[in-house]
């Protein structure tokens, strides 16, 4: 008999939505991670939760529908991280016409007729303050409502999510050869050790290894694939609302800039194909210009390259690069253990990606039914409307906190916060600090719960305090960490 009735290699938002959803059907899971959740693409998205105005105007008309039903679902089972946003497209004389944008969101909104969210409007910029951060000659612009999420965060959430429901997550854990019989046996180096695990059925979900893995690992070759990289540019916050601004740009490209991390604006995306180790995506100097040249055409501030705080790139295979499309592949033979490879596609649909993966093992397993639409994630028990009630209730508790420290709390942790907090009375009682808001006793929550083992797990991955952190904190961190461990 197998350890496992189900094996992911891939700790990517592909790999940890399967083990959520095969572990609350009642499968056997582990999850093996080389490196740490979300460290690579996972972590470099957009950050949006959208329908995708770029595909609407492709008339693909069923996949927005179902993208938008989806960003609803998110809004349900996870208000702590995915929040809801007005979306802003200043008109253009020089891009698309003012009719064409009306009708394009006139369509949007009906795609998603049963959406809580507003509905789409026309703004005059000269009386609103959307318009205090644009150039003048911008009078009118068209506001819609989508979504924002915390990325990585929602991929280290789910990973907790499966764990929870009896799922294995192995981080640190390099599978280095997989031999199919009618189970698979798996080698493994897990931080040193080798071990070897069986499972009754493999699901590939390694990103842009995929190709890779297959061919050494599984040595399984497929068809030609190919890379795409997306990256995106932190810079300063450039403006004071909450809103996120769509620019066309003179390419017909739609890039957006978002507020991001409460000082700072993210602005993206720019893509091509990728060639290389997925290992050390990096942004050109050519793209970080394409972007400051974006937002000069529509922002007072002027954002030149050298005012880029950080740049944000990852790698994943797809079947168009243009479109960036993900892909799922099922392989079954006579005598062969069933073998799973997916790949790609956006965080939008990432939950509906799994549950159809999961679904295609039904014929080999008995499970329950499709559960992820109506379950919230850990810490999101709370209704998407509620989120500055949860912060109130946090500071009421907790009542050194700031209002902006409390924000980023909740937005972690939802109605979790506890966990982290514990009875503390004072900042004191939460130990060490490492720069303004890092405290030990949130650091040994995340190492303890959430598989936090480095550093940058902490300060990229389950938060973005890196932006802010000083050297000196840095190094007090590591040594915190290595001590705890």
């Amino acid at each position: 008999m197998a350890d496992y009735d189900l094996a992911i290699i891939g700790g990517g938002l592909n790999g940890v939505s399967v083990a959520r959803d095969a572990a609350g059907r009642g499968l056997r899971v582990i999850l093996l991670e080389q490196g740490d959740l979300a460290a690579a693409a996972s972590s470099a998205s957009s950050r949006l939760i959208h329908g995708d105005l770029a595909v609407l105007e492709r008339r693909a008309f069923l996949r927005v529908r179902a993208a938008l039903a989806e960003r609803d679902i998110w809004l349900r089972i996870a208000p702590h991280l995915v929040r809801p946003a007005r979306f802003v497209i200043p008109e253009h004389s020089e891009e698309r016409p003012s009719w064409l944008l009306r009708t394009g969101l006139l369509l949007y909104d009906r795609l998603a007729s049963r959406s809580r969210l507003p509905a789409s409007a026309t703004v005059d910029l000269t009386h609103h303050p959307i318009g205090n951060a644009l150039k003048r000659p911008f009078g009118t612009a068209f506001e819609y409502s989508d979504g924002v999420v915390d990325d990585s965060r929602l991929v280290v959430l789910n990973a907790v999510d499966a764990a929870e429901r009896g799922a294995v997550i192995r981080t640190g854990a390099r599978c280095v050869r997989a031999d199919r019989l009618d189970i698979w046996r798996l080698a493994t180096i897990d931080r040193g050790h080798r071990q070897v695990v069986t499972a009754r059925a493999l699901v590939n979900a390694t990103g842009a290894w995929t190709a890779s893995v297959a061919e050494t690992v599984l040595r399984m070759p497929l068809p030609s694939l190919r890379a795409a990289q997306m990256s995106q540019i932190v810079v300063r916050r450039l403006f004071d609302t909450d809103n996120v601004y769509v620019f066309q740009n003179r390419d017909r490209r739609l890039i957006f800039a978002s507020p991001y991390e409460r000082d700072f604006t993210l602005i993206g995306t720019v893509g091509h194909a990728f060639k290389g180790d997925p290992a050390a995506v990096s942004m050109a100097a050519s793209e970080v210009a394409y972007l400051c040249d974006a937002a000069n055409r529509y922002f007072r501030e002027r954002v030149e390259p050298s005012d880029v705080i950080r740049t944000v790139s990852g790698a994943n295979m797809v079947i168009n690069p243009a479109a960036r499309d993900g892909a799922m592949a099922f392989d079954h033979r006579r005598g062969s253990a069933p073998l799973l490879t997916i790949f790609g596609g956006d965080v939008t649909t990432s939950r509906l990606r799994a549950e159809e993966a999961v679904s295609r093992l039904t014929p080999f397993y008995p499970m329950s039914p499709r559960w992820t639409a109506k379950t919230p994630l850990p810490g999101g028990d709370f209704a998407s409307d509620k989120f500055d009630d949860e912060v109130e209730r946090a500071r009421a508790r907790w009542r050194f906190l700031g209002e902006s420290e409390a924000r980023r709390l909740v937005a972690a942790y939802g109605t979790r916060l506890k966990a982290v907090l514990g009875d503390a009375g004072s900042r004191a009682d939460l130990g060490p600090a490492f720069g303004a808001e890092l405290t030990g006793a949130e650091v040994r929550y995340l190492m303890t719960c959430e598989w936090a083992r480095f550093p940058d797990d902490i300060l990229w991955r389950r938060s973005k305090l890196g932006l802010t952190m000083l050297a000196p904190d840095r190094e007090a961190l590591a040594q915190f960490m290595k001590a705890s461990a």
